[in-house]
């Protein structure tokens, strides 16, 4: 396999805003790898058997299911043990693994920041494909200047998975992706934008970045808690003028 050239990034705190509920929360994170690059069409082939047509650009079309299998694919290429297992469409992560995973919203946030605190780690327009280039389609991986953590392509390019699910009250199961994409304007490609998906959507400008780490805990790990996404489920807070609650 092409290797998944990963980076460690150092532990930290990040801070994520919830717009729904209008709150702000600081996560202590551990440190953890993350891929330098967007996984590509050629790794995606490699592992999965999909058909690569421009072997330097992110896998796209891919939804969120898809995304984990490739993370166990991968590990299991390796050797390592996988992050997940499968109950149907019900998906575990077991957080003590060294498997590839899909990074969880805090963690992506952090590493995409590199220790900036405004929209972007650098100008736009050096470091991030956007609508301001006009392309028609995503670019080969590596393009653009990297962040300080030598992450290329965070901003830009191909919004990615995260593990997190995006709001349960409001959209149920949907999964965050983050980054923003080629098509994209400034406003939409900022570190703190959240967007999501259900796990068998698949759009073009959306792909994805691996990451590993274990931790010592159960259901619980770097920003994320399965108790917590419990909690947000059953939250009976006003929802914003226009939004419906999932059916229950």
């Amino acid at each position: 396999m092409s290797d998944l050239e990963m980076a460690r990034v150092p532990g930290g705190v990040v801070t994520l805003h919830d717009a729904r509920r209008d709150l702000v929360r600081s996560v202590t994170l551990e440190s953890f790898e993350l891929g330098v690059f967007a996984v590509t069409e050629e790794q995606m082939s490699e592992i999965l058997g999909i058909a690569a047509q421009h072997p330097r650009r992110p896998a796209t079309d891919l939804s969120w299911l898809r995304a984990v299998r490739f993370c166990n694919a991968a590990s299991e290429w390796e050797g390592l043990d996988p992050a997940y297992t499968f109950d149907g469409e019900d998906i575990t992560w077991h957080v003590d693994s060294d498997g590839y995973r899909l990074p969880t919203e805090a963690e992506w946030e952090h590493a995409c920041r590199a220790g900036s605190t405004g929209p972007h780690y650098g100008l736009l327009a050096d470091v991030a494909w956007t609508a301001a280039d006009g392309m028609p389609t995503p670019q080969d991986v590596g393009g653009k200047m990297p962040n300080l953590n030598g992450l290329f392509d965070t901003l830009g390019n191909v919004w990615e998975w995260c593990w997190d699910l995006l709001d349960p009250a409001r959209y149920d199961e949907y999964r965050v992706f983050r980054g923003g994409g080629y098509a994209d304007d400034a406003w939409n490609v900022r570190a703190s934008v959240r967007r999501g998906g259900a796990p068998r959507m698949h759009h073009e400008d959306v792909g994805m970045r691996v990451a590993r780490g274990g931790f010592d805990a159960v259901d619980a790990a770097q920003g994320w808690s399965s108790a917590v996404d419990l909690e947000r489920a059953a939250s009976d807070d006003a929802l914003l003028a226009g939004w419906t609650p999932r059916k229950r």
